[in-house]
């Protein structure tokens, strides 16, 4: 049984990802898939999306990544069914802003746990269900991680998020190197801001919106996903989407950060 793994994808992007994947027959990545696992805590938020696009295709998981038992959970999951995971999209992901020192230590540990800690964990238990199953380009399978080009530079008022995302970048290249050769391509997609909630979620404010200079750069979805199942089926490691990240990426490679995030304010 060929299967996709989506985390986070009971909203934002990880739930247009599972859309594109079930209305486009996955023309992007290969084969189609027997099933879609999707993850998420919500199981309202999951079930009313396999209603609403595949009931038969779609394998709902509601799991609270940040737990150990749910990733034990899931682990049990794939021991029993042994399936051939083609697709890993690890969507699942938090960030607070604002000032470090005004955040519970809560908050901080949460957002390391999910967009660290889950992500690793996560890759780890799916690896040995992605091997040895040849699929499309000789290639076994695909991972893509929702990284940031916030995690470029330092982000003030963002810096926990900021540094996780950082984490991602140097995780998916560092395992996209291991993985060579094998079968299995990593790419990591580092969008700026999208327009999905997370910006009303990081602020705890329902109509908060992005502002300033990153406001001027609102990414929207319907572009980003097809862009970055373009760029895994072509095995990059790395998608920077859009032409003010691209530059953004470029200086925080060549200029002084207190100069970058001078201009950012």
């Amino acid at each position: 049984m060929n299967i996709a793994v989506i985390t986070g994808a009971s909203s934002g992007m990880g739930k247009e990802f599972t859309t594109r994947l079930i209305t486009e027959n996955d023309a992007r990545i290969g084969a189609p898939y027997d099933e879609i696992w999707i993850i998420a805590r919500s199981e309202d938020k999951l079930i009313s999306l396999q209603k609403a696009l595949s009931p038969e295709r779609i394998r709902v998981i509601p799991l609270d990544l940040t737990l150990p038992e749910s990733l034990s959970s899931l682990e049990e999951l794939l021991s029993e069914k042994k399936p051939n995971i083609r697709l890993l999209i690890n969507c699942a992901g938090m960030g607070r802003s604002g000032a470090f020192a005004e955040q519970s230590k809560e908050e901080t540990h949460a957002a390391i746990a999910l967009n660290c800690d889950a992500l690793s964990s996560l890759t780890n238990i799916c690896l040995p269900y992605m091997t040895g199953h040849e699929g499309p380009k000789g290639r076994s399978a695909t991972i893509i991680n929702i990284a940031s080009s916030a995690g470029f530079l330092p982000q003030p008022d963002f810096a926990v998020y900021a540094a996780t995302k950082s984490y991602v970048i140097s995780f998916s290249r560092a395992i996209a190197e291991e993985l060579n050769g094998k079968g299995i391509s990593v790419t990591s997609v580092c969008p700026g801001p999208v327009d999905t909630d997370f910006i009303k979620a990081s602020k705890n404010d329902p109509n908060a919106t992005f502002t300033g200079i990153k406001g001027k750069f609102v990414t929207s979805v319907d572009k980003l996903i097809p862009a970055s199942l373009k760029a895994a089926k072509k095995g990059k490691k790395m998608l920077v989407f859009g032409t003010s990240q691209k530059a953004l990426h470029v200086a925080s490679k060549i200029l002084p950060t207190s100069w970058i995030l001078f201009f950012e304010k």
